[in-house]
């Protein structure tokens, strides 16, 4: 599943140490996600979603 993380959470100026940090994960994990080698949790996504302040739909694409 493709993602908009990195290019949202860099327009809104957060490190993937921040954003991990608020989500309960490690950075590693946010860095896996932004680069397709992970697909979140359901309950990841939503936090990740209220965090950058977009709708979840509007962050993942589905191909």
């Amino acid at each position: 599943m493709k993602n908009k993380i990195k290019t949202i959470r860099k327009k809104l100026g957060i490190t993937q140490e921040k954003l991990a940090k608020e989500c309960g994960v490690v950075r590693q994990t946010i860095n896996c996600i932004e680069n397709d080698k992970y697909d979140p949790t359901l309950e990841l996504a939503f936090k990740l979603s209220k965090i950058l302040k977009v709708k979840v739909d509007e962050l993942f694409i589905y191909e």
